[in-house]
């Protein structure tokens, strides 16, 4: 299954190099980052918001034990049995960290590829903002000791 934002911000050409790790390794869960490099292009994100995306992203890590470049990705793919062993709560940008936190705890295989991202202005439609980044760190801090009912 894959899950991308629907702005286009990720291309969906790039559907391919989201399956790759499945078809080559023991991933379970594959995560496009904006922060590999090799991508084809990248637009410049805002500042404060890749900071912003950084610090989640080592708390995010700090809190499961990986070691990732982009928690915030809108651009992951799961196998089917994995995102159906969790139950997603969240109804906001805080389903991106309850997602990885959930799925950390239960000790799936994370693997990441680069991806190319054209991120859109405020003007052009961009939605996220400060709020969703305390509700982002405070997804990542109850998600970890919140007991799931899912079990592996």
């Amino acid at each position: 299954m894959i899950i991308q934002d629907a702005d286009l911000e990720y291309n969906p050409d790039e559907y391919t190099l989201l399956i790759k790790p499945f078809l080559e390794t023991d991933a379970d869960i594959v995560y496009g980052s904006r922060f590999l490099g090799g991508q084809k292009y990248n637009r410049l994100h805002f500042f404060w918001h890749s900071i912003a995306n950084r610090i989640l992203t080592l708390i995010c890590n700090l809190f499961t034990n990986l070691n990732m470049t982009d928690m915030e990705t809108g651009y992951k793919a799961f196998k089917k049995d994995v995102i159906k062993s969790i139950e997603i709560e969240e109804k906001s940008f805080g389903v991106e960290p309850e997602i990885t936190v959930k799925l950390a705890n239960k000790k799936f295989i994370f693997y990441e590829v680069p991806v190319s991202y054209a991120g859109r202005s405020y003007e052009e439609g961009k939605k996220i903002g400060i709020k969703d980044a305390f509700r982002a760190f405070y997804c990542i801090i109850y998600y970890k000791f919140k007991k799931d009912k899912y079990k592996r």
